[in-house]
């Protein structure tokens, strides 16, 4: 079964090892393309993450130095990765072909310069979030104590996603800041987060995030991170099937999809510890529900939403629990 994951970190590992970890295959990387391959993978998002430590006036050459990853190495040496830099381009991939694309995880390297940001979205990004846990000058994420909502320049960026068909993602923001962006937004999603419910992580949400989310059209992709499974313990296959379970139980069955956040993460999920795993995710997911409600998870939900696709409305309470 196809798979669509909304979120990696391949990129800041290559830039942190000077380009020398190669994607087509290289042992270091949970994301390469022979991975993607094996774990039957249709679309990868590459996010361009910039590490705190990195200083200032540097942030933007770093998010250039990693779209000059993405197109050299993830698209460049190996022929049958296609870069999709518009939505339209999700409909023209070909068999044997595997779609790739940028997503901007926080807003920290164009400082308060819109220019740049026009800029990433001509280089290709078609997802932005606006913080990563730390606080900058668009809004505050879940590790700033203040919890403030967004700035006025982060509003300004929320209408740049609106007016250009980008993603809006919710994903690290602190609540305040979450609340606000649902106000705003016209195509949110949580690329990486799972139930608050289930798991008690400040990168999680909450139900009534979660359902304002589903009733706005938005997607929760869930995260193979194991601190954000469960609280303690060894995590397996089945403990991040609890948070589709949950999100299921909601009425987000169509809005649920899937955020690896391999390549950044430490810790893994026993039996799904890179992205030639998946199929133990799929075929674990076979056991409980459809093979539409599954395809649904594993790739068709998000081509479903994505911007500039005619999509139902929500349905009311009483409809979905019928």
């Amino acid at each position: 079964m196809k798979v669509i994951d909304l979120h990696c970190d391949v990129l800041a590992r290559m830039h942190k090892s000077k380009g020398n970890l190669s994607f087509t295959d290289s042992n270091d990387l949970d994301v390469t393309y022979e991975k993607l391959k094996q774990g039957g993978c249709h679309i990868q998002a590459f996010a361009i993450f910039i590490s705190p430590s990195i200083k200032s006036d540097q942030k933007f050459q770093v998010a250039l130095d990693q779209i000059h990853y993405f197109y050299t190495e993830v698209i460049g040496k190996n022929q049958n990765m296609k870069a999709l830099k518009a939505w339209d381009d999700f409909d023209q991939l070909q068999e044997g072909q595997i779609g790739a694309f940028l997503t901007l995880e926080g807003v920290d390297c164009i400082g308060n310069d819109m220019q740049k940001l026009s800029i990433l979205r001509e280089l290709g990004v078609l997802s932005i979030g606006l913080t990563w846990n730390n606080a900058n000058l668009a809004a505050d994420g879940v590790g700033e104590e203040r919890g403030a909502g967004l700035t006025a320049f982060g509003k300004e960026i929320v209408g740049f996603c609106n007016e250009n068909k980008i993603l809006t993602d919710v994903s690290h923001l602190s609540e305040k800041a979450f609340w606000d962006v649902m106000d705003l937004a016209h195509f949110p999603i949580a690329s990486h987060s799972n139930s608050k419910t289930v798991c008690n992580h400040r990168r999680n949400l909450t139900d009534e995030q979660a359902t304002h989310l589903f009733n706005k059209n938005g997607l929760i992709h869930v995260v193979y991170n194991p601190p954000f499974v469960i609280e303690e313990g060894p995590v397996s296959v089945s403990d991040l099937i609890t948070h589709i379970d949950h999100f299921c139980s909601l009425g987000g069955v169509g809005q649920i999809g899937l955020g690896s956040d391999f390549d950044g993460i430490s810790e893994k999920i026993i039996g799904l510890e890179d992205a030639s795993m998946q199929p133990a995710l799929i075929n674990e997911l076979l056991k409980k529900y459809s093979e539409d409600e599954v395809k649904g998870f594993a790739y068709k939900n998000f081509l479903d939403h994505r911007p500039g696709k005619k999509i139902p409305q929500h349905l009311p309470e009483e409809e979905v629990l019928s």
